[in-house]
């Protein structure tokens, strides 16, 4: 989503292993910040939109601008080698893209039906299982000692393939619940998510040095857009708040809980390595709910956008938490995959 902490590097030469150790505590305690103060800043802005939300819901027409911002953000991250990973090693992406877009929408759809959700919430929180992977993934992959390269390579292959996927699951999944015009999904996903993160590739491979000063700036912009999306959300339907917050809470819990769960099995009953695996699993809980919440608030109903808002907080939550647990726990490839030089956006 929106959803720019560092991420490891390699010892530039000339540099000394103490120097490098320095960089690298650096870097973790950078992406610390941002995954610990992304979530609260996101959980104060809901509060502000359900306090004020004949205030907040007025940046409601302004969604889709917030959501291009965060996703051309994105694509500033972006470089060749993040894409070179698919020729490489092309397997682990293809189980993490096919796991995201497999086990998240049919999960979105258990849920709705375990939790018997009225329609408006059950659209939204299938929507939430058909969009993309959360960029924040790639932070709390990193903190997991997980393989943060292939983290932000599933997340760039599944954005892409967004503007198809996404609708066609919606619409199979979600069409029994409200109306979904999958056309017009397509075509809102592409000027929100693909021509945004191409435009900022684009401008990373031609101004690069220039980039390349700005990226600490970009996790800040990234989460102000994100709070902003969720202020006008929650704003927008804070009347279903009270309502609706409790089983929309347990919804998204279950939804992200079992995301992660079966996304580390899935990995390795294909078997895939413990830093792969760790990766797929942090690939398929965490979503891009803002993109979700927009899509639903646009073609559904403000109620139907709840989930995504939620899950926006949440996830973030989840992810921090699940990385202190993968961090107590080495690996036995822990050696076997450089991490990738670079950094990882931070958004929801």
């Amino acid at each position: 989503m929106t959803e720019n902490s560092p991420s490891p590097s390699s010892t530039p030469s000339g540099s000394s292993p103490a120097g490098a150790a320095a960089d690298r505590a650096k870097e973790d305690r950078s992406a610390r910040i941002a995954v610990t103060v992304f979530p609260l800043l996101v959980l104060a802005a809901a509060a502000a939109g359900f306090l004020l939300p004949d205030t907040t819901k007025q940046l409601v027409p302004y969604v889709n601008l917030l959501l291009g911002i965060i996703m051309f953000g994105m694509g500033l991250t972006l470089t060749i080698p993040d894409f070179a990973l698919v020729v490489r090693r092309p397997l682990p992406v293809l189980i993490g893209v096919v796991a995201q877009y497999v086990i998240m929408p049919l999960l979105g759809l258990g849920v709705t039906v375990l939790l018997q959700l009225p329609p408006e919430l059950a659209a939204g929180v299938i929507l939430v299982g058909c969009a993309p992977g959360g960029t924040s993934s790639n932070v709390i992959s990193y903190l997991s000692k997980a393989d943060t390269a292939l983290s932000v390579t599933m997340t760039s292959i599944s954005t892409l393939l967004a503007p198809i996927l996404t609708p066609l699951l919606t619409l199979w999944l979600a069409g029994q619940y409200m109306p979904v015009n999958g056309g017009e999904m397509a075509l809102s996903i592409v000027k929100i998510v693909l021509v945004p993160v191409v435009l900022g590739l684009v401008v990373r491979l031609l101004l690069s040095k220039v980039v390349d000063r700005i990226l600490p700036v970009l996790p800040w912009l990234s989460t102000i857009a994100i709070a902003m999306v969720v202020l006008a959300v929650v704003g927008n339907s804070a009347d279903k708040v009270l309502e609706a917050g409790a089983v929309v809470l347990l919804a998204v819990i279950l939804h992200n809980v079992l995301g992660y769960l079966l996304g580390y099995g899935f990995a390795r009953v294909l078997k895939q390595p413990v830093r792969s695996a760790r990766t797929v699993s942090i690939e398929v809980g965490m979503q891009n709910s803002g993109l979700a919440a927009g899509l639903a608030a646009q073609y559904f109903s403000p109620a139907a956008a709840l989930p995504g808002a939620v899950f926006s907080i949440w996830h973030n939550l989840s992810g921090a938490v699940l990385a202190m647990i993968y961090r107590r726990f080495g690996t036995d490839d822990d050696a076997a995959t450089p991490a990738r030089a670079g950094t990882p956006s931070t958004d929801a």
